[in-house]
């Protein structure tokens, strides 16, 4: 679920995720997506399962940040 929603969002911006990335400016550009993806995601596997796993952080690292440790 994780993947599938973070995949959505570069899915849909795709060239803006590469200028963000290369600026340094993933994280404040694509907050609003992330807090929606991750909103939709505590809906779909419960709040107790999202903060405890890391799957959606790991997600954001290896789909959105294309594998570097930003989140």
């Amino acid at each position: 679920m994780a993947r599938a929603l973070v995949s959505d969002i570069v899915a849909y911006h795709p060239e803006r995720r590469d200028r963000a990335l290369a600026a340094g400016t993933l994280r404040t550009e694509f907050r609003d997506e992330i807090m929606k993806s991750w909103e939709e995601y505590v809906a779909q596997v419960g709040a107790e399962m999202a903060k405890k796993a890391p799957h959606f952080r790991s997600a954001l690292n290896e789909i959105l940040a294309n594998g570097q440790r930003i989140f």
